[in-house]
């Protein structure tokens, strides 16, 4: 099954180009990115902090069945510009990849869908090699299937 969200790694480049269009309006796009209560459902995820302003900050963090925290990220808002961009640091917690920047643009292209643009810029080309050897693309791709259920339900 081909994947909605499409991935473009570059031979020797250390970004990805990530893009996915959606059946949304650019605004509610730009929301299920800004909203905690939203970023929670459809990532999955325990928002521990979400401020969206330039020089805001965010925490996720996941835990298991036990309660045991499996995933923690963390990061620093650049840019914000409501329904158009965000620039960000990226940091997984305990794990081998250092932080990496994130370029999201959100492009109206009618009333009612909108394109999400991400360049992800890693540490090395090495760093963003050793990302596409894990399942990214199809995580990012179901994470992105369940932003366009969850936030379908808001309209």
């Amino acid at each position: 099954m081909e994947l909605k969200t499409k991935i473009d790694a570059r031979e020797g480049a250390q970004d990805l180009l990530i893009t996915r269009e959606f059946e949304l309006p650019v605004e509610l796009l730009f929301r299920a990115y800004t909203d905690a209560e939203i970023v929670a459902q459809w990532m999955g995820t325990r928002v521990l902090q979400l401020e969206n302003k330039r020089h805001g900050s965010y925490q996720f963090e996941t835990s298991n069945d036990k309660g045991i925290v499996v995933f923690s990220a963390n990061g620093v808002m650049h840019e914000f510009e409501p329904n158009s961009k965000i620039t960000r640091t990226f940091e997984m917690e305990n794990s081998p990849f250092p932080v990496q920047i994130e370029y999201l643009e959100f492009e109206r292209l009618t009333d009612d869908t909108s394109r999400l643009s991400m360049q992800i810029v890693y540490k090395s080309v090495a760093h963003r090699d050793q990302m596409l050897k894990l399942p990214f693309a199809q995580g990012l791709s179901m994470a992105h299937d369940r932003l366009q259920k969850t936030v379908t339900q808001l309209k």
